[in-house]
């Protein structure tokens, strides 16, 4: 049902970004963003793990420089691995005490999966291993490829309004003609729906990690108490993040009230911990 839901909203998302593109630039115009947000999304996908692990400074965990962590996370990880037949990831460490987690990389074979300080002091195995089941679903379901596909479209109608907007909208001799208010209307409207979309999209590959982790682990209880647990430290603890990357993280690693709930990366806590509660048994 999710990836159900993830691409009507992906195939939603596109029909957005060709209405209106062709309403606020053109035919050109549309090819002309469209090309655009392929060549960023691009380098983004390819270096996306790099620059996360570099903006957070995450260290490699190893038996030499990090012996107790290692001897403790490794083992979940690889015995994970096997039962969803993955790769071994990369394990970076944090030194940040607001307990978080986030995988990143573009395909399995790429993967990285890292740990703050604060998580790993705050979890006991069980929920560590809900945690690390969590994050590897991501890598299973390659939702990096997923969100890179959904921000190359957004990206995309979100150019073509920004040229419309400064530089008006332009159209060639074999363009057809439309609606100047329909135009307009998609310029204002246009970015926000895709937002929204994208939005939705990352909310719905949170859901089906969290099933994962509660298929791979056997059980849902150790996911659900360390929801439980991330939802009220990290509001103790707020982490110093990007915006840019919060949804990458298990939980967003600041507080989100009012009208950004509706933009928020992640569901609710107790959307998700309500859902892994109904797979019990």
């Amino acid at each position: 049902m999710n990836a159900l839901k993830t691409a009507i909203l992906l195939g939603l998302l596109s029909a957005i970004l060709l209405v209106g593109g062709q309403a606020i630039a053109g035919r050109s115009g549309l090819y002309m963003g469209l090309a655009l947000a392929v060549a960023m999304n691009f380098a983004s996908y390819f270096f996306s793990d790099k620059i996360a692990l570099s903006s957070y400074s995450a260290q490699p965990v190893t038996p030499e420089e990090n012996g107790e962590v290692y001897s403790r996370v490794y083992p979940l990880v690889a015995g994970l691995t096997q039962r969803m037949g993955l790769p071994m990831p990369r394990l970076w460490i944090i030194a940040e005490e607001s307990p978080n987690a986030f995988a990143t990389g573009r395909n399995p074979a790429h993967a990285s999966v890292a740990f703050t300080v604060g998580i790993l002091r705050l979890m006991d195995d069980r929920e560590l291993e809900g945690v690390v089941a969590h994050e590897l679903g991501h890598v299973l379901n390659r939702d990096i490829l997923i969100s890179s596909v959904a921000a190359t479209l957004a990206a995309a109608l979100t150019y073509l309004a920004q040229m419309a907007f400064f530089f008006g909208g332009r159209r060639g001799d074999d363009d057809e003609g439309g609606s100047p208010y329909g135009g307009l209307l998609m310029m204002i409207l246009g970015p926000i729906a895709a937002g929204l979309i994208q939005m939705a999209i990352s909310r719905t590959r949170e859901y089906s990690a969290d099933a994962a982790s509660a298929r791979y682990t056997g059980s849902p209880n150790g996911l659900i108490d360390a929801l439980q647990k991330l939802e009220t430290w990290s509001q103790r603890i707020p982490m110093n993040a990007s915006p840019a990357t919060a949804h990458m993280f298990i939980i967003k690693p600041f507080a989100a009230g009012g009208l950004s709930r509706i933009f928020s990366t992640h569901p609710s806590t107790e959307d998700r911990i309500a859902r892994l509660q109904a797979m019990r048994g």
